[in-house]
């Protein structure tokens, strides 16, 4: 601890006397007569330790005490009282005085409040040093688990990345086998086959590509005023066509009145596009119910002043462990067909807009997707390009 001490009386043989002892005692002793005087010392020693008197002329010790801990909460402060003083001397303990002695002053007493003060600053250095080691500890230990959430998601992508591969790859076989059966024989629709299969494979293989630098470029939006409507007009004219194909319906029901929304129309139409295509190719799956298959499209008002889209279909459902896997990076529930990009890439465009991806689904009872984004005023605060 500091051995700088600064002694505060107004009467000078206390502090002659004093001095003498503390310096005996081993301190390196600094006086003031006044409080005044007491905190212009203080500014230029900075002691561990001020003993003061608690009546003085001027500013007495309580508000003395009360500028030095302001000035240096860690500040030991002894107060020196006389015997009626007693009711001073308990105000200045509840304003985080160290100790107090009376007058006259009695040498071993006054070591013993020293002492005390020395190990109050003892102990609160030790807990200074022990909360920062602590807290570089949990920042170590932070990033080490980032660290290690790092390398096992992009184990889990490698390994996701390379199951989608041996699914193509093994599709190529295929139509290596077919097409080689095919000239070996000199038979068409071994060609014919294989070619079909080629195609497709193909076609899988741009989907991943695209679909892998969908997902991981550093994407900056490019926000418009636009009727938020639109990119799901789009995408049900689109989609139609293929809706009729798969015996499905295709519904788009948008609310009246609506006020224009900031987004990226692109990013939003690749968003919804991904699920109303998942939502139709459930419906594919869902076997032989009595109602027919229904996909349904719907943009309304969100809370606040944002925009909800909805695209819930009647297939087949998911359950609860399904759901939790389903934002996960190369998880597919088509297996083969599909890639397992599309719903994170999808999340992702709804969080860059600011807002949430959200899904509710039940074996049986279909599955319901809903993009919440915010008012256009929290998108503006984003950082992101308006146009």
């Amino acid at each position: 601890m500091d051995r700088n001490l600064l002694l505060v009386d107004d009467e000078e043989g206390i502090r002659t006397v004093l001095s003498l002892s503390l310096a005996d005692a081993g301190y390196v002793v600094h006086t003031a007569r006044t409080g005044e005087e007491a905190l212009a010392v203080f500014d230029r020693v900075r002691p561990g330790v001020v003993l003061t008197d608690i009546k003085m002329p001027g500013m007495d010790g309580i508000e003395l005490l009360e500028r030095l801990k302001k000035r240096d909460p860690d500040v030991e402060v002894i107060m020196i009282t006389g015997h009626g003083d007693i009711d001073l001397a308990i105000q200045s303990i509840q304003r985080e005085a160290a100790d107090f002695v009376t007058k006259p002053v009695n040498d071993a007493i006054l070591e013993i409040a020293l002492k005390r003060a020395r190990e109050r600053s003892l102990l609160r250095r030790k807990l200074r040093e022990y909360t920062t080691n602590l807290e570089r500890m949990v920042e170590e230990k932070s990033r080490e688990l980032v660290r290690a959430e790092r390398l096992a998601a992009a184990g889990q992508a490698a390994a996701g990345m390379a199951h989608a591969i041996k699914n193509i790859a093994g599709g190529l076989e295929g139509c290596i086998f077919l097409l080689e059966q095919g000239l070996k024989q000199d038979r068409r629709v071994y060609l014919e086959q294989g070619w079909e299969m080629l195609k497709a494979n193909v076609e899988k293989i741009k989907d991943l590509s695209l679909a892998l630098l969908d997902y991981s470029r550093p994407e900056e939006l490019h926000l418009h005023s636009i009727d938020p409507a639109g990119p799901l007009e789009e995408i049900a004219a689109l989609m139609r066509a293929r809706a009729r194909e798969q015996g499905v319906e295709l519904v788009l029901d948008k609310a009246s009145g609506m006020a224009l929304a900031l987004l990226d129309p692109e990013a939003m139409h690749r968003c919804l596009l991904n699920l109303v295509v998942n939502a139709l190719d459930a419906c594919a799956e869902r076997g032989e119910r009595p109602e027919p298959c229904r996909v349904e499209l719907r943009v309304e008002p969100d809370a606040g002043g944002g925009v909800r889209y909805v695209i819930r279909d009647n297939g087949p459902g998911m359950d609860a462990d399904t759901v939790d896997m389903l934002f996960t990076v190369f998880f597919s529930t088509k297996g083969g067909r599909g890639t397992g990009l599309g719903l994170a890439a999808s999340r992702k465009i709804v969080e860059q807009h600011g807002g949430i991806l959200e899904v509710e689904s039940a074996p049986g009872r279909g599955t319901t997707f809903t993009a919440r984004l915010p008012r256009p005023e929290t998108l503006r605060g984003s950082g992101s390009a308006v146009m």
